[in-house]
């Protein structure tokens, strides 16, 4: 098999010669003429070899650029979890249970974008034009400027927005596109990735917003490889409760803008309700204070929401005690046992232990730890807590309560709701400023003691 031959590349102009000269004929420069190594070493088929690809525009850290342009949609609540608007030329995956209104969202934003002029196109994959068609009627929407197409061939659909240039488009979902160059069936684990791939780079390249609709798992994941979700710009959940109305746009990564921010909306029968106080909403069906209740002031993305923590404990007539929780970390609940049963001395042994998070929010953060044992505490003694306190700090194994963070923004958002009072942890913000009396407490077995008067 015969040697690759050299080549001679000239360092002033870049001209490739077939061998060396001590003269460029391309700039006429003297001795710049080297001799190219090999980007790489190893079998031709499977290295880079010694071609040689085009030189990147390098910058300084201190270089200053204009932040992107974003295009509101007039729905303040979608425009929040973006991190402002909708960024040119991004890709945005969008998923969800089925039936929880990731389409009637979309369709609801493509209207409101489509009011600010951009020029949109909605292609469904599961659904014909008409069914889209009907549901734009019944939510009001049938006079918006927005190109509909049914189609699954990403081939096609490509080809369209090229000669389109359209300035977003609606993928739904991702799962049904398939790439004619790949033989396996659309939704598998290659389809889906080479169709997610195609259509970031297109936008990349074409100054295209695409959203992109993901079916999700059983565990709630969304279904498909995990590059996907690296390979796109933002990645957002809807969330929500069949038996509740209320939905949850939650950002879990955003390039472009804060991640874990959320947008609240109330599902009506004409479509999606922006909700703007979310803490009015989760604690409006609250009524007469009752064991085993009690409100957390928590903090999701940059918004502080205040949402209410429902306790029940009961005799067990099992052997094994059940422990069920909705809306929180049934780890942590375990934990929060141990550690008031451990270090404060109150037993739930042979004790059923109910948690749940009122109006189908879901809470992660652990400054929720103390409004948890609180209700706890409060149901086993039954006995209720103020109907005006709030509750909010983090449990350390060794029993001590620990500062969170925006404890201000906590503070005053209780109190623009009309709570009077709030128990919390000691150090951390002072909280001076706002009006509320505090109570504060430097460890667990304190907190119990001077609250319920046990432990």
């Amino acid at each position: 098999m015969a040697k690759n031959q050299p080549s001679f590349t000239c360092t002033a102009c870049g001209a490739v010669h077939s061998k060396w000269s001590g003269r460029c004929d391309a700039c006429g420069a003297w001795n710049t003429i080297e001799e190219d190594v090999g980007l790489s070493a190893g079998p031709a088929a499977n290295s880079l070899g010694a071609s040689r690809g085009k030189g990147m525009t390098l910058s300084d850290l201190s270089a200053r650029e204009a932040p992107p342009p974003r295009t509101g949609s007039g729905m303040d609540e979608l425009d929040r979890v973006l991190g402002g608007g909708l960024v040119p030329a991004s890709a945005i995956l969008v998923g969800g249970d089925p039936g929880i209104g990731k389409s009637t969202l979309l369709l609801q934003a493509a209207a409101s974008f489509a009011g600010r002029g951009l020029k949109i196109i909605y292609v469904s994959g599961e659904e014909a034009s008409a069914q889209v068609r009907m549901r734009a009627t019944r939510l009001g929407l049938g006079g918006a400027d927005v190109k509909l197409a049914s189609e699954t061939n990403l081939r096609d659909i490509l080809t369209t927005m090229e000669a389109e240039k359209p300035d977003l488009v609606i993928i739904d979902s991702i799962q049904t596109m398939w790439l004619d160059t790949i033989g396996s069936a659309p939704g598998s684990v290659s389809q889906v990735r080479a169709a997610a791939h195609e259509l970031t780079s297109f936008a990349k390249r074409r100054g295209v917003s695409v959203i992109l609709v993901g079916h999700v798992t059983k565990d709630g994941q969304i279904a498909g490889p995990r590059v996907v979700e690296h390979m796109v710009d933002t990645v957002l959940y809807f969330e929500g409760e069949r038996g509740h109305q209320f939905r949850i746009l939650r950002a879990v990564k955003n390039r472009f803008g804060p991640a874990d921010e959320i947008g609240v909306f109330e599902m009506t029968g004409g479509g999606l309700a922006q909700v703007a106080n979310p803490s009015a909403l989760f604690l409006g069906e609250r009524g007469t204070p009752s064991p085993g209740s009690v409100v957390f002031a928590g903090i999701e993305g940059t918004r502080p929401v205040l949402c209410e923590l429902q306790a029940l404990v009961a005799p067990s007539p099992h052997s094994q005690p059940r422990r069920a929780v909705v809306g929180w970390d049934g780890a942590r609940l375990s934990m929060i046992l141990a550690v008031l049963e451990s270090r404060v001395g109150i037993p739930f042994a042979g004790l059923d232990v109910y948690l749940n998070v009122a109006g189908g929010m879901k809470i992660t953060e652990p400054a929720a730890d103390l409004a948890v044992a609180a209700a706890l505490m409060s149901a086993r003694e039954d006995a209720a807590l103020p109907a005006d306190t709030v509750v909010f700090g983090e449990i350390s194994l060794s029993g001590a309560l620990r500062p969170v963070g925006q404890t201000e923004n906590r503070l005053k958002e209780a109190e623009k709701l009309g709570f009077t009072a709030a128990i919390l942890p000691e150090g951390g913000k002072s909280g001076g400023k706002s009006g509320l009396r505090l109570t504060r407490a430097a460890d667990l077995t304190g907190f119990v003691g001077d609250i319920f008067g046990a432990g």
